[in-house]
């Protein structure tokens, strides 16, 4: 089975069930299953086979939607791209990924005008028009297909190309914070497993209403808010961009059940100014994901909204979910939860030996979820794949009821005088400070101990002074573990899901 397939079972069983809201117009799953029909049906006119690749770079949108379920229909490997990636970082995507065809909206078409001479192995650029974009003159338009045009020109076919589970479906290039992008390929099994295994652990089901606020390019969104609730027949309610009163107001207009986000966009909703409770009143379940959740944010925003944040984990190279606060047992407060249905988790020391209850090592998985590997790169795969297991580099412990706790990213882990730090801890507690809104740690260069602890900050009160953190700190943490420089920002660096980058704090305090 496929999520194109698991489409056209639920538009047999539910054709009238919305299957998606956009700009306040539903649309049914019989509708979007003849939508993707027709639309693969016309790939294939254009001369898109199985193993061909498809670049898609749209913001969220039914046309996501619909090119995605569309290319993986005929077997066709889909490429999602960040539509604000500069033309140099798109532009290594299409090369690395041997792309033949893009889809992507006019307002974005600048970003590929200098792709004809650079990328002449592209044959289409299919385009969804918004009329915000005039594209006569384009140096692209020889090859211009319009998406509405072959979804409304394509056929109802009711042959299918027969699929397998180990054909590449997508192929998702990690962010590259410690070099050139890596294109994890997520097969048919991979993604269609994944998102199975999430709306059921989580009982995402036909009553959902799920909010797809995080970008639909990013992996957490497409299994969570878009694969996951298409899979058991519920409904997505679509976000073109996230913004707390956009969320606030679909919440409320379309009684939504289910939102998911990373901590920074809580953080967001948590401090937008006037009465907005009753706006999530008919939200169950609220899914954290994509960086660690400080336990002071997890707190505040559960008693002001009166609502269950479950914190999970997941990373691209796994389709992405591993782990999520059980929802029939107690939530744990700083966990990512227990393994899911049909992954295993553990932590092991360098040698790869699973270590006790409790103790810190590197975070492994093991699924019908993982990757088959980087595309293009064997030596990389090697390295991350060890004997059927998946190297996270993240650095974990495990408790005695099977709940795992990140400590940290392995390569963010400063060494104080021979001590370990994990960034996390620190962060915890600035968290817990309440004048703070947002922190980030990271290590800085030291001539006595190698490395000294660092902390950026975003405060709510400009009184506040570097010394009365140093001093809340060394209240609550050992002196080593103190930072030795705190620096006040009117915002931290955050790529475009909201997590904030380390990487850019590392290199402004080695300037």
């Amino acid at each position: 089975m496929n999520l194109a397939d698991q489409l056209s079972v639920i538009a047999k069983e539910k054709p009238n069930k919305v299957a998606y809201v956009f700009h306040n117009a539903e649309t049914t799953y019989q509708e979007l299953e003849g939508a993707v029909t027709k639309f693969a049906s016309s790939l294939k006119k254009l001369g898109y086979e199985k193993g061909d690749h498809l670049a898609l770079v749209t913001g969220n949108s039914p046309h996501f939607i619909i090119g995605l379920y569309g290319a993986i229909r005929i077997g066709v490997t889909v490429i999602p791209i960040n539509p604000i990636y500069t033309p140099d970082e798109i532009g290594y995507i299409l090369k690395d990924g041997d792309v033949k065809g893009v889809i992507t909206m006019d307002l974005f078409v600048k970003s590929f005008e200098g792709f004809v001479d650079t990328i002449p192995s592209i044959e289409h650029y299919i385009i969804v028009e918004t009329g915000a974009n005039d594209l006569t003159g384009s140096s692209i338009s020889d090859k211009m297909q319009s998406f509405s045009q072959l979804v409304q020109d394509g056929e109802l076919e009711k042959d299918r190309l027969q699929l397998n589970d180990h054909d590449v479906a997508v192929i998702l290039y990690t962010s590259g914070t410690t070099g050139k992008p890596k294109g994890a390929m997520l097969t048919n099994k991979n993604l269609y497993s994944n998102a199975k295994d999430t709306a059921d652990y989580l009982n995402i089901n036909e009553g959902d209403r799920v909010i797809a606020a995080l970008p639909m390019f990013h992996v957490f969104c497409l299994t969570v808010s878009l694969n996951a609730p298409l899979m058991n027949g519920g409904t997505i309610l679509i976000v073109s961009k996230f913004s707390p009163q956009a969320v606030f107001e679909i919440a409320r207009k379309q009684q939504a059940t289910v939102f998911a986000g990373v901590p920074t966009m809580y953080n967001y909703l948590l401090q937008t100014p006037g009465e907005h409770v009753k706006d999530l009143e008919t939200i169950r379940l609220c899914i954290s994901g994509g960086a660690a959740m400080p336990v002071a944010l997890l707190e505040k925003f559960e008693q002001k909204f009166n609502v269950t944040v479950s914190e999970g984990y997941g990373l691209s190279e796994a389709s992405p979910v591993t782990c999520f606060n059980p929802l029939d047992r107690p939530r744990k407060p700083g966990s990512i939860g227990t393994s899911i249905m049909n992954v295993e988790n553990k932590v092991v020391d360098e040698l790869g030996e699973e270590l006790p209850v409790g103790e810190v090592g590197e975070l492994v998985v093991k699924g019908p979820n993982v990757m088959t590997g980087y595309y293009k790169m064997p030596e990389e795969t090697a390295v991350t794949l060890k004997n059927g297991w998946l190297y996270t580099g993240d650095m974990a412990r495990m408790d005695d009821d099977g709940y795992f706790y990140i400590v940290d990213r392995k390569k963010d882990m400063i060494l104080v005088g021979g001590y370990n730090v994990y960034p996390r801890e620190v962060e915890e507690v600035l968290y817990s400070h309440p004048d703070i809104s947002e922190v980030a740690v990271v290590g800085l260069p030291d001539a006595d101990t190698g490395e000294a602890v660092a902390g950026y900050i975003v405060t709510k009160n400009n009184a506040l002074t570097e010394q009365d953190l140093k001093a809340f700190c060394q209240e609550r943490l050992a002196k080593y573990k103190v930072p030795q420089k705190i620096e006040f920002l009117e915002e931290l660096p955050k790529n475009t899901t909201g997590k904030i980058l380390r990487r850019n704090l590392r290199e402004k305090v080695n300037k």
